[in-house]
């Protein structure tokens, strides 16, 4: 097994195979190998922001906004919650199948430090079952508003760190395309998006500046890199957020200036929370 490089020492083996990432032989096919790479990126990221949250004594609670399988939440619980005593995953996900199916997976490998809540990301805010504070908020292609949720859980949690692999964010393209004979009267800007497949892509990628200036605005610095190579995934940007406390002095006025020049003003209660 230690054949395999992509396997990190002391990695559970059993873990792999249950979720299907393993073979029962303990072969790694491609597709696989790719899935495995990609949340071992991710891993990369966080440690260090579990390690200085360890550092700071803190309670080291995280949420997984849009969890699916769970490999980022039980990856994450094998190789730095399982070792301590403390600390807690919570993933949080719609399909109910699945929160089923992760919950019998923690009881089986004994992790016990790991709740499955069947919530959409929107109603988690309120949810009793999490606490009032979570430490790192994590949304590994949460599609579409899931991911803008996910920000707002975070705001509400005041998390110290917020991690993003952002997907499929059509809302700020769809209303892109539904203005867009107004807006080719109100700035020649919209030709940036007179195309459809260029409304699809810039409307992601104005989608994640948005963000971007919605953290900073509230006190957050950031870190905005490709998660792994394009050739594993074209969802492949990364946001990752640290509180800081004092807001980018001009990331509010700049977030309307955008919404305003681009004819997008109904997005306001969304980004400017």
């Amino acid at each position: 097994m230690s054949a395999i490089p992509e396997i990190r020492p002391g990695q559970s083996i059993e873990l792999l195979k249950e979720l299907h990432i393993l073979t029962r032989d303990g072969k790694l096919n491609q597709d696989s190998r790719r899935k495995l790479k990609q949340v071992h990126h991710l891993f990369h990221f966080i440690e260090p922001l579990l390690a200085e949250l360890v550092a700071m004594d803190s309670s080291l609670t995280l949420a997984d906004h849009g969890a699916g399988k769970s490999y980022l939440g039980f990856i994450l619980y094998d190789l730095f919650f399982k070792a301590r005593d403390d600390g807690h995953i919570y993933g949080v996900e719609a399909r109910q199948e699945l929160v089923e199916r992760s919950r019998a997976l923690a009881s089986h490998l004994g992790f016990a430090r790991m709740s499955f809540l069947n919530l959409c990301v929107a109603n988690a805010i309120d949810s009793p079952a999490l606490p009032e504070r979570i430490d790192i908020v994590t949304a590994l292609h949460a599609c579409d508003t899931a991911t803008d949720d996910a920000i707002r859980f975070a705001l509400h949690k005041q998390a110290r760190f917020i991690v993003l692999v952002p997907c499929c964010q059509a809302e700020v393209a769809g209303r892109l395309r539904s203005k867009k004979n107004d807006s080719f009267s109100k700035t020649p800007l919209s030709e940036i998006w007179r195309h459809p497949i260029h409304t699809r892509e810039f409307g992601s990628q104005l989608t994640n500046v948005l963000r971007c200036l919605q953290l900073e605005a509230h006190g957050y610095q950031l870190t905005v890199t490709e998660l792994v190579g394009w050739e594993h995934s074209l969802k492949n940007e990364l946001i990752v957020a640290r509180h800081a406390g004092a807001p980018r002095g001009n990331a509010a006025a700049r977030l309307e200036q955008i919404l305003t020049e681009l004819n997008l003003d109904d997005l306001r209660d969304r980004f400017l929370y």
